[in-house]
């Protein structure tokens, strides 16, 4: 994982020669020079980061993408997807976002959209959920009609695979079809029988199969967007299970490459046991000598197995983390803060400091964050009471509602606040990040935060007019109790914070508090001026001439490291009413 002093950009130098097919990659110092995203801290970072870069420029260099809009292609872009989110690099978003674009347009001069499309769905409705512009939901609709009947026709004799599963299930979970998954598990069972059928796939001892690699893929991408109540999800890891106890020695290098992702990440959301972790990273490790190849300078080719290897390098940066907070559940509030918005497809959905919020509004790259711990990510858009606290590891409470935001508002009570302050004493860890007085409901919080020695005070700091940030600024020295590192971070528009007690002032700003916490029997309260961790602040894709003068990521990923070493032991099982949002 990347820490905060990675922020620091420094420069490196990548020469780029176009192949066939391919990008060849030198270091030399009298290439052209590039922005380094990062300090490297393990081959797995770097190799994803000197990937990432290096299609970036090769993109530049040409104005059409030089293959196919295929299965290829789209893993290219899902790969550059997870480096976005494992770094904040704007430029990896919008390698994506042109790219989709690009398709878009070529559609639009009926120059694409053939058989094969639809796997172009999953980074098109990244898109969508990113921008909420109606252009992408309405190319995504028609790719996932696609996708559907492709996948409808696994287990005939013209269709063996469902690689757009995850895309599925996505669309499915974000516009709120749950009848869909029926159809999707049917097609993936229908895939794995049709693999353990296979004359090539006989052999167990030798590892020689055609497509378990895609197979896990699709499963372990799938799964995520599935109700833990789904009649499906246990048959899909009974397969992911199976699967992954294959050796991948002699599979096609993209496939083998698949399946260590797959093991990688099935084991830190906890769909495989914990020990595979570490060895599907040695697998991956030792399969990069036959992934990727050098020529006589050194320089590194990257071929049509460039997306396999950008996308497990990807998710190994999460290996030495994903351990920390295995299973441990952080649960997302929509009770208090139950704002709801129009989606392209005329829904009403949750929205504003959610986890699944992949626009400004959301949360979904501080859940990313905690979900690289081992986290589970679930929101709760029901009362706190005891039973749907009782396995929550972590209760998060953002800008709590006021009328002008909801006109319904659910307001703090003191037989909540008792529940709560229960829940916390028996070892829950709290996080509320307050907002000022015209965005958020103060009064009512403080009857929760007022029991634990912390006081919101009804007051508008850190006040932002346009876009002069500089009296949002706040200025991180290294050395702190919760800020290992220095940060600049940025709150716009804020409150304040009072202290009694015991309460441990995590950071100070121009005279208030900003941050604070408190011990509370067994359990931690964690308080913060601001919700301060969106996307907005966070995913990098804003104007860097302003967004480039604060790190509030750099800030969070420490933030989330704090949070995963407070609580006693995990609390497994799912409670009655949260709904696992990935």
């Amino acid at each position: 994982m990347r820490f905060p002093e990675n922020e620091l950009r420094s420069t490196a130098c990548w020469a780029l020669r176009p192949g066939l097919g391919r990008v060849v990659l030198f270091f030399t110092l009298s290439a052209v020079c590039f922005e380094s995203r990062a300090k490297t801290e393990s081959p797995a970072e770097s190799l994803q980061n000197r990937i990432a870069k290096a299609l970036i420029a090769h993109r530049e260099q040409t104005a059409q993408p030089d293959k196919a809009w295929g299965r290829e292609q789209a893993l290219e872009l899902e790969g550059m997807s997870a480096a976005w989110y494992n770094t904040a690099n704007g430029d990896d978003y919008r390698y994506v976002k042109n790219a989709v674009d690009q398709y878009l347009d070529a559609v639009q001069k009926g120059q694409e959209e053939k058989p094969g499309d639809a796997a172009m769905g999953e980074p098109v409705l990244l898109v969508y959920r990113v921008t909420l512009q109606p252009k992408y939901y309405e190319a995504a609709a028609k790719l996932r009609a696609e996708a559907s009947l492709h996948c409808e026709k696994v287990g005939s004799n013209s269709e063996s695979s469902c690689p757009d599963a995850p895309f599925l299930a996505e669309f499915a979970a974000v516009f709120q079809d749950p009848e869909a998954f029926a159809a999707i598990t049917r097609a993936l069972v229908q895939w794995d029988q049709k693999n353990l059928q296979t004359k090539d796939n006989a052999d167990r001892s030798r590892g020689d199969f055609n497509s378990f690699g895609w197979e896990a893929k699709s499963i372990v991408d799938a799964l995520p967007f599935y109700s833990a109540s789904d009649p499906g999800r246990e048959e899909l890891l009974r397969i992911l299970r199976r699967i992954a106890a294959l050796q991948p020695a002699s599979a096609p290098r993209s496939d083998a490459g698949l399946l260590a992702y797959a093991r990688m990440k099935g084991a830190r959301l906890g769909y495989l046991p914990e020990a595979e972790s570490k060895h599907a990273e040695t697998v991956w490790n030792a399969l990069q000598a036959r992934l990727l190849k050098t020529d006589a300078a050194g320089g590194l080719l990257l071929d049509d197995s460039t997306g396999a290897v950008l996308l497990t390098a990807a998710e190994a940066e999460h290996v030495s983390t994903a351990s920390i907070a295995r299973n441990k559940t952080a649960v997302m509030d929509a009770w208090f803060n139950s704002q709801e918005r129009k989606n392209a497809a005329g829904q009403m959905e949750l929205f504003h400091y959610k986890w699944d919020d992949r626009a400004d509004s959301g949360y979904s790259l501080l859940g990313h964050m905690l979900r690289g711990y081992g986290m589970r990510t679930t929101l709760l858009a029901a009362e706190p009471t005891a039973e749907n606290l009782r396995l929550a590891n972590y209760y998060f409470i953002a800008s709590p509602d006021i009328p002008v935001k909801n006109p319904n508002p659910h307001y703090m009570t003191e037989a909540y606040a008792a529940v709560v302050a229960a829940w916390v004493k028996q070892g829950g860890v709290l996080v509320m990040m307050e907002n000022d007085p015209p965005n958020a409901d103060i009064e009512h919080l403080n009857l929760l935060a007022d029991r634990f020695g912390i006081h919101f005070d009804n007051v508008l700091h850190h006040h932002i007019l346009g876009e002069q940030v500089a009296d949002g600024t706040i200025p991180v020295a290294p050395g702190g109790p919760l800020f290992e590192h220095a940060h600049t971070l940025y709150m716009k528009d804020t409150c304040a914070i009072s202290l009694r007690g015991e309460g441990q002032v995590l950071l100070r700003d121009r005279g208030d508090i900003v941050m604070a916490s408190i011990k509370f029997g067994r359990g931690t309260v964690f308080a913060a001026v601001d919700p301060w961790v969106y996307n907005e602040y966070t995913d990098g894709r804003k104007n860097p001439k302003i967004y480039g003068q604060f790190d509030n990521f750099a800030g969070g990923m420490e933030f989330v490291r704090w949070l995963a070493h407070q609580g006693p032991p995990t609390r497994t099982g799912t409670g009655t009413k949260q709904k696992e949002q990935p």
